[in-house]
């Protein structure tokens, strides 16, 4: 019998007699596979927070049924939760401002400016506007701003996007 078809712990096994989860041995017994298997994925900084979020999510994990193939499981915990993050710093940085083409140029203190912004600020709904000077002109967090306006981190991503598309139309005219 392989390494790899060992049977491991039933749903509803208690904790190791030093008190870890059911996959803790495991993850401890391969991590230095399953940390190598993510530096030649994602490189060694992102590796190691992945590795580390692997650890962390197996704390809370209660597998269905027994283990067949510890690694496998690891590999694929791990290589979800890469998925995850890969997709969320895709999406912050698509809507975050700073990578903006607005955010990047110099602006003119000018009146005629000054009135411009108004004016497009103005033309936006309200509730575009809202976030949008809230982040912009306040300078908030999108988290922040969620958490004043008592909606979610998506919805104030979902706004932003659409003032920012709005604004980018108006100004090209």
């Amino acid at each position: 019998m392989s390494p790899l078809d060992v049977q491991f712990t039933a749903p509803d096994a208690p904790p190791s007699e030093d008190g870890r989860p059911p996959l803790a041995d495991a993850y401890l017994r391969h991590r230095a596979w399953l940390t190598a298997l993510l530096v030649r994925r994602y490189g060694p900084d992102e590796a190691a927070d992945i590795a580390q979020d692997t650890w962390l999510r197996i704390h809370r994990y209660i597998p269905p049924a027994p283990i067949r193939s510890p690694r496998s499981l690891l590999a694929r915990i791990a290589l979800n939760l890469a998925a995850n993050r890969l997709r969320k710093t895709a999406r912050e940085t698509a809507t975050d401002p700073g990578h903006d083409d607005l955010a990047g140029q110099v602006i003119d203190q000018s009146q005629e400016q000054a009135v411009f912004f108004e004016q497009m600020l103005l033309a936006l709904p309200p509730k575009l506007r809202d976030v949008f000077a809230l982040s912009h002109v306040m300078g908030l967090t999108y988290r922040e701003i969620a958490q004043l306006r008592g909606i979610s981190v998506k919805a104030v991503e979902k706004r932003m996007t659409q003032a920012i598309a709005r604004c980018a139309d108006m100004v090209r005219g």
